[in-house]
């Protein structure tokens, strides 16, 4: 491919959430020409059911770019109408499932922003993932799309590291803000005509292969039979959403569903059956786990807003009588 300037390139951006922002906001302070923007159908909200606006759509009206929201990626229509805008390239960032029909549409075709290291953590999920798992770093990829999700040649990548106790919510910001740099340098690379895809197959074994599928409600439940630095990941790797949840068992069996938003390891040897609870009722809560304690440190009762260790404490009369599961 010869070389273009980047910003002779007709760019249509397909995204919805706040995350795809930061890559747009990039496109548009490089000075790239983003001719429209695709995105989500405004949905019913709150409990007056008002329409709300995707971040992408309310970032593009602030900008004065065209918006198409498609109820039907495999319309005729939408096809005809994307294809109107004469793209060069597309890409796209945290949006849905796509046909070939529009994602092999643009000359360059179409590139995605993944929030992992690809081949690893493919899915849904990859931040919450990589963090549950105790990963030391992750990343952000961006690739040619094909058939297969996720499987497309890997175009550019960058590591961060994962602090120990860094939790989900603060990966993804980081990750926003170094994924939006990644998505202008590889406009500028393809445009360069230096830029060439590699197989995801030679960059990691495919057989060592961690996914990232979508998050389910039983999936956020804490096991307490687990080790206290399994539940540790597991905790910030769902904060602050969808977020850890147990049940909080009183003296007489009455339970409370509980999330839980913040842990800290400690040194501490469990000589109690997992679940059980340890606390001078003032100042701490520390839970029993297969191997060691771990310290509450954030937890939001039903019906309540959350809550630090001390507050829940005024409010629950705690004691060892009271156990978690």
């Amino acid at each position: 491919m010869s070389a273009t300037d980047p910003q002779a390139l007709r760019i249509v951006f397909l995204g919805t959430p706040e995350f795809a922002v930061a890559s747009l906001r990039a496109l548009i302070e490089a000075n790239l020409q983003v001719v429209a923007v695709v995105t989500a159908p405004d949905k019913p909200a709150g409990r007056k059911k008002a329409l709300k606006v995707s971040a992408v759509k309310q970032f593009a009206r602030e900008n004065d770019l065209p918006v198409l929201q498609p109820t039907n990626l495999k319309a005729p229509e939408f096809a005809a109408e994307l294809a109107a805008y004469k793209a060069d390239l597309q890409i796209v960032v945290a949006f849905r499932m796509m046909p070939e029909v529009i994602w092999n549409q643009p000359p360059m075709g179409t590139f995605n922003l993944h929030a992992s290291l690809l081949p690893q953590y493919r899915g849904a999920a990859p931040i919450n993932r990589a963090v549950m798992n105790g990963e030391a770093e992750t990343g952000v990829s961006t690739f040619q799309l094909q058939h297969a999700i996720d499987t497309g040649e890997v175009l550019l990548q960058k590591k961060i590291d994962i602090g120990p106790n860094e939790n989900a919510g603060l990966v993804h910001d980081r990750l926003m803000d170094i994924g939006a740099q990644l998505v202008v340098a590889t406009v500028v690379g393809l445009a360069s005509g230096n830029l060439r895809g590699t197989p995801q197959s030679a960059i990691a074994t495919m057989s060592s292969l961690k996914e990232a599928p979508k998050i389910f409600r039983e999936d956020c439940r804490i096991q307490w039979h687990q080790p206290a630095k399994v539940i540790h990941n597991h905790v910030r790797g769902l904060s602050p959403y969808p977020a850890a949840w147990t049940h909080l068992i009183s003296p007489n069996g009455e339970k409370l569903l509980c999330k839980v938003g913040e842990t800290a390891l400690t040194t501490e040897v469990a000589t109690q059956a997992p679940g059980s609870i340890l606390t001078d009722g003032k100042t701490y809560i520390k839970v029993a786990t297969e191997e060691g304690l771990v310290a509450l440190q954030q937890i939001q009762p039903a019906g309540r807003r959350s809550l630090d260790i001390k507050a829940f404490l005024n409010g629950y009369a705690l004691s060892s009588q009271w156990r978690f599961e």
